[in-house]
């Protein structure tokens, strides 16, 4: 318990520290050549690991990767819930309770998607988003080691993300939520199938973007904060260079 307590003092001086720089309605480089140092590193760590793991999962049968990408979109689908609520947006609220509820039941904990047959298309939705969504500018850009892109604002929302998502909380937080219970290795063995699902399925847009790109640093901070940007909008018109940017 004095972990969790020194842990929240931790997060809480973060949001005092990043705050004061969520105010501008443009993303600037706050950081750029410390930002580029990393990302570096993690395009270095996405050569020796994650490329290679995205390679292999690639060749799985197509219903297995299918499935995998259906289960943690379906887990991704809680985070969206008390999003909803917090953007008032009912209509997607009801989407993404619909969605969950039958794809957990019907769907077999998700692995199916029998929800998107009958028209319940959940928009993917964190604290960032919501964040945005009541005119918080993204602030600093900046690039975290691992974690990649983001602004002082989805820095912020990340943080939040694991107090309010559900998932979250009966895993890293270790508490029992309508009977359901888990533990870190269920909340990090999620995250990094989404992270290789994400990968996989982007592994040729990619190649594409290293080899068309002049600054590759430059042109995947434009797809962040495009994309960003389009998902607080709910655009669904909008594409950006990837054609379907989904973390």
């Amino acid at each position: 318990m004095k972990f969790i307590r020194n842990k929240k003092y931790v997060v809480l001086a973060l949001l005092i520290i990043l705050l004061p720089f969520t105010a501008s309605n443009s993303a600037e480089e706050c950081f750029e050549k410390t930002s580029r140092a990393i990302f570096k590193f993690n395009m270095a760590l996405d050569d020796i690991v994650l490329e290679p793991i995205a390679k292999g999962y690639n060749k799985l049968p197509t219903p297995i990767k299918k499935g995998a990408s259906n289960f943690t979109s379906n887990i991704g689908t809680l985070l969206s819930i008390p999003n909803n609520i917090f953007q008032g947006d009912v209509k997607q609220l009801g989407h993404s309770v619909g969605s969950f509820a039958i794809n957990t039941t019907v769907g077999i904990l998700g692995f199916l998607n029998p929800a998107e047959k009958i028209g319940l298309k959940p928009h993917k939705e964190d604290v960032g988003q919501t964040l945005g969504s009541y005119g918080i500018g993204p602030g600093c850009y900046f690039v975290l080691p691992i974690f990649g892109p983001t602004t002082a604002r989805d820095s912020i929302g990340m943080l939040a993300d694991t107090f309010v998502d559900p998932f979250a909380h009966i895993t890293i937080r270790e508490r029992e939520l309508f009977g359901a219970s888990g533990n870190n290795l269920d909340y990090y063995s999620v995250k990094a199938t989404s992270a290789v699902d994400f990968r996989a399925d982007n592994d040729k847009n990619f190649k594409n973007l290293e080899k068309n790109s002049i600054d590759l640093y430059s042109s995947l901070k434009s797809i962040y904060l495009q994309d960003r940007e389009n998902k607080i909008r709910n655009s669904t018109t909008d594409e950006d260079e990837w054609g379907n940017l989904n973390n």
